[in-house]
């Protein structure tokens, strides 16, 4: 097996690390600082457009658009495999807060458009998707419900109702990221229009509601381990009561709403584990420097056997991790999601699992700089370990996973 990156992915590369050297990085502090003197902890910060602008003008623009979408030639995307996208998504990783944005590639924007890509009307896509892939406006993709396990798709208990020539969307959604982001301009919610159908997973629909729509209530943020997440345009509570919105605005048809989901979580594991490994690479880097710097008992970190253990078997998982999720988005590419089914629920499970606890390694070589805001850790740490939750839960990937593999020898 050949695992050398295409002259394409090389090339890519060589443009985003050095744009990550001489502007993503050195953004990281100006951005906090500029953050503090906004007037709503939901503006963004100045730095962020200079970095978007710059992005632009390198070519570093809409990558994670896959050819599979069916819009290579449309001047928006790069028409990159999942299998060269994949260590882009890791360099972005470094920087999660600052880096995806920059690019136009973060969640949950990069998911919906996915959606509108293959799923939406001509009118949807005029819309919609053409100013998200110009950046002019962010988005919010609402499924999640505090009152049912949404982990199961099927107990989503929000209503679409049709009535004449409009629907009526009535329910009440939690963490939904990107939904207090000042340019969030719409809505992909998830609900029931056949609540008594026979087949549980031809009940559900999306449809698209714009934020300014009657009957939309943003009712509060929710915090993740204490962050308020500003960057990602934080998380909010949204009540939908008897929001109505015109027919056409319903994605596909009537019950395909099941099927689009699964669909639109395909491509997004890759971009999650691939940044997850970047993640843990700077982890990994802080470790080593924090290692060398600093002595204790009379000799450097760097030379204290469990120190040196850490630092080991975090290389160890995440050049195993990096292989896997390589693996992944190349059946993606060569035999459909569905071939990789698999590798998609494995580094589903392993992924954010095994990023975890090489962050917390690093995180207890800091100490209490570690959990301070004084380094970027703490907050690489609640990012990861939400992975476990917002990616679905670790249990839900492995009940499929074993399913399958039980199915292999019945």
């Amino acid at each position: 097996m050949d695992f050398a990156f295409d002259a394409r992915t090389e090339e890519l590369r060589g443009r985003l690390l050095a744009f990550m050297d001489e502007h993503v990085h050195p953004a990281e502090a100006v951005a906090e600082e500029q953050r503090a003197g906004l007037a709503s902890p939901w503006d963004v910060p100045p730095v962020v457009e200079e970095l978007k602008a710059e992005a632009r003008r390198r070519g570093l623009w809409n990558l994670f658009l896959t050819n599979q979408h069916g819009l290579p030639d449309s001047g928006y995307g790069a028409g990159l495999t999942n299998l060269q996208y994949a260590p882009l998504a890791e360099i972005t990783g470094r920087s999660p807060q600052l880096a995806p944005t920059a690019l136009n590639c973060a969640a949950p924007d990069t998911g919906n458009m996915e959606v509108l890509a293959g799923f939406g009307s001509e009118a949807q896509r005029k819309r919609w998707l053409e100013p998200l892939l110009a950046g002019e406006i962010r988005s919010a993709f609402a499924m999640t419900e505090p009152e049912v396990a949404s982990s199961d798709a099927t107990n989503i208990e929000t209503r679409i109702e049709r009535d004449g020539d409009t629907y009526v969307v009535t329910g009440r959604k939690w963490y939904i990221s990107g939904a207090l982001h000042p340019d969030c301009a719409v809505f992909i919610v998830m609900g029931q229009t056949d609540p008594d159908g026979p087949d549980v997973r031809r009940r559900q629909s999306m449809i698209l509601v714009p934020r300014d729509t009657p009957g939309v209530e943003i009712r509060r943020a929710m915090r993740v381990y204490g962050y308020e997440d500003h960057y990602h345009g934080g998380h909010a509570e949204v009540v939908f009561d008897g929001a109505r919105v015109p027919a056409d605005h319903l994605i596909g048809e009537e019950g395909s709403g099941f099927a689009i989901a699964q669909a639109r979580l395909g491509p997004g594991r890759i971009h999650h584990c691939m940044r997850l490994i970047g993640m843990a690479e700077r982890a990994i880097e802080l470790m080593c420097r924090r290692a060398l710097a600093r002595t204790a008992f009379g000799k450097p970190l760097a030379a204290q056997g469990v120190v040196q253990e850490w630092i080991a078997d975090s290389r160890v998982a995440v050049e195993q991790l990096r292989l896997l999720v390589l693996k992944t988005a190349w059946l993606m590419d060569t035999v459909g999601n569905r071939g990789a089914h698999t590798e998609i629920q494995a580094i589903k499970i392993a992924t954010p699992r095994t990023v975890v606890d090489i962050i917390d390694k690093a995180v207890q070589l800091h100490g209490a700089g570690g959990v301070s805001q004084d380094h970027p850790l703490a907050e690489l740490w609640a990012a990861a370990r939400t992975l476990r939750l917002a990616d679905g839960p670790d249990e839900v990937h492995q009940r499929s996973l074993a399913r399958r593999e039980l199915r292999r020898h019945g």
